[in-house]
């Protein structure tokens, strides 16, 4: 298809665009081959410039010879020349009809050059202009989400709740990293769920996200109940709860405290579990209020690492802070 369409093309634009091309490639080649030290690439370029410089001989032979006069010119120069015998008045003839104008060649030729010579300036400077993409550094992990997934019925129930799909959004930061001190890490998995809360029979909506890195891992869920942060710290201090203490969070009452994760092994080769529930690392978690009245319903925001290492408590507090807005706020009991 190219080579009929060049063959089709006038000699005064098929010849430049030749010539514009030949010697794109061919520089260009022979630049990308000095600076490599290849001498194959060397080779494809010094034909490139060998066809183009046939090319530039064979437009310079068409020019003079449109220069040089024909043979009709010189046959009417020698007639002036030579003297002229006498002859009888011709028979007047129709006057021919006026010579079809031919395009102006110089003008295709500079149109051609013009418009093949900002192709190869376009593949020249592509390179330099573009920005440069590294394949081997790593992106940040995105927020899947699922359109055509169905929230379970307590999300219909429960007055403006949140999805995992939200939380995951608000969660996945560009300075959560910076948040937990590890300015340099990047996140590996975002993740967010529409869940229910456990032994609530799937009443009672759960949503969850969690991004993690390569040090620490971050888990936000907001759980939809009757259950206010007071309620929660009476339990704390009964409980495995340790290093409770109560403060508040954007005009909401909030709880910090620690405690162990767990750990469940899962032996696919079996297809049963390798063994018990174990106890995983140790969490630190923010609880705030959905409201300022604590009238029941929390989120929960939890920072672990597989080492034990836990950031400073100030971590989780800028995290409830760019993450809380992103929840309504309970208003009906």
């Amino acid at each position: 298809m190219l080579g009929l369409l060049l063959r089709l093309l006038p000699f005064w634009v098929r010849e430049p665009l030749f010539i514009v091309v030949g010697s794109v490639f061919g520089v260009r080649i022979m630049y990308l081959a000095l600076h490599e030290g290849s001498w194959q690439a060397a080779g494809i370029g010094a034909v490139f410039l060998l066809f183009t410089a046939v090319r530039v001989h064979a437009v310079v032979r068409a020019v003079r010879a449109r220069r040089a006069p024909g043979p009709k010119a010189q046959a009417v120069a020698d007639a002036v020349v030579q003297p002229q015998e006498p002859q009888p008045p011709a028979t007047p003839r129709p006057a021919p009809a006026a010579p079809v104008k031919e395009p102006n060649a110089w003008g295709q030729a500079f149109a051609a050059v013009a418009l093949f010579a900002a192709l190869g300036s376009a593949l020249w400077l592509g390179p330099h202009l573009l920005p440069s993409v590294d394949e081997s550094t790593p992106r940040a992990a995105s927020c899947s989400r699922d359109e055509d997934e169905e929230l379970p019925s307590a999300y219909e129930t429960t007055p403006r709740p949140v999805t995992g799909a939200e939380l995951c959004e608000a969660l996945n930061r560009p300075d959560l990293a910076q948040f937990l001190g590890t300015p340099t890490e990047i996140a590996t998995v975002a993740s967010g769920t529409d869940n229910t809360a456990l032994l609530t029979d799937g009443k009672v909506a759960r949503p969850s996200a969690e991004i993690q890195f390569d040090t620490y891992t971050v888990n936000v869920s907001v759980t939809y109940n009757e259950f206010s942060i007071a309620q929660s710290v009476d339990l704390m201090q009964f409980g495995e709860g340790t290093d409770i203490k109560r403060l508040s969070v954007l005009g909401r009452p909030a709880v910090l405290s620690s405690d162990h994760t767990m750990a469940i092994e899962i032996d696919l080769g079996t297809g049963g579990s390798g063994g018990p529930v174990e106890q995983g690392p140790l969490a630190r978690t923010l609880s705030v209020a959905l409201d300022g009245k604590d009238r029941g319903g929390y989120c929960d925001i939890s920072v672990w690492s597989r080492s034990g290492a836990l950031p400073d408590d100030r971590a989780l507090l800028d995290i409830a802070g760019a993450v809380l807005p992103a929840i309504p706020e309970r208003t009906v009991r």
